[in-house]
């Protein structure tokens, strides 16, 4: 077991290169996650806004390769 870290939410993969399918993906989630709040299901609206943070933590912030980097692993 060399590596630890586990692959079920790694969002860095070829699909998600184009920008506005990472724009879309963090939308959709937080878009999600407001009408469940409007619409009094904090359970859903928490589990929604909490993958909407982490795909937007792991789409923009997380060291994504630039264009300059090559391809992804």
């Amino acid at each position: 077991m060399s590596k630890s870290r586990s692959n079920f939410f790694d969002l860095q993969v070829p699909f998600f290169v184009p920008v506005w399918r990472r724009v879309l993906i963090v939308s959709v989630c937080l878009g999600w996650a407001l009408f469940e709040f409007v619409t009094s299901a904090p359970f859903w609206g928490i589990i929604f806004g909490g993958l909407g943070v982490l795909a937007a933590w792991q789409l923009f912030f997380d060291g994504w390769p630039d264009k300059d980097d090559g391809p992804l692993p």
